[in-house]
């Protein structure tokens, strides 16, 4: 039964994982993430997902490389305070995952996108009464194709910040 669902901030993640110094990958998050999912497990070509991540929500768990993430170098989160995504369409893959593509927006430069998803998790009762389902997903992205360009050449040889980001999310979701 098609049902609408709340993201629940306090519950719910995106982060990245990037290439630094062409040896090491570095984790980053976000907390602060809002949405709705409409959601039909008997027909998920009719669900739909609208998420928006506060940029300014960045953790790297290194204050000075988060400040430097939030400047006109990167995010610009004063001009660009928010990153979103809204499906155009889902669909059940082969994998008996879900495959979700839509708009991504990163920095106000939009790019089509498609996301890995696992089909949500069956509605349960949390503590206070509220239905709640669960949700993963991700995938992977050039940080330049998002107007994300900044970087460094290194002394050895290449870059200090690779291109690739790898992208996780963890829904939490209420029923509205």
């Amino acid at each position: 039964m098609k049902a609408t669902y709340k993201v629940d901030p306090a519950h719910s993640t995106a982060h990245f994982v990037v290439r630094h110094m062409m040896i090491t990958n570095v984790r980053g998050g976000f907390s602060g993430v809002q949405g709705t999912v409409v959601y039909d497990p008997e027909n998920p070509g009719a669900s739909s997902v609208d998420v928006v991540i506060d940029a300014k929500m960045i953790n790297t768990l290194e204050a000075a490389r988060d400040t430097h993430l939030k400047s006109v170098d990167f995010l610009h989160v004063e001009k660009y305070p928010t990153i979103t995504f809204k499906s155009s369409s889902i669909a059940l893959d082969g994998d008996g995952e879900l495959s979700l593509k839509g708009d991504l927006t990163i920095r106000g430069v939009t790019r089509q996108i498609a996301l890995k998803a696992e089909v949500p998790s069956a509605e349960t009762k949390d503590p206070l009464g509220n239905g709640r389902i669960g949700a993963s997903a991700n995938t992977r992205i050039k940080r330049s194709d998002f107007g994300l360009t900044w970087n460094a050449p290194l002394e050895t040889g290449g870059l200090l910040v690779g291109d690739n980001l790898k992208i996780e999310l963890e829904l939490s979701l209420i029923r509205a």
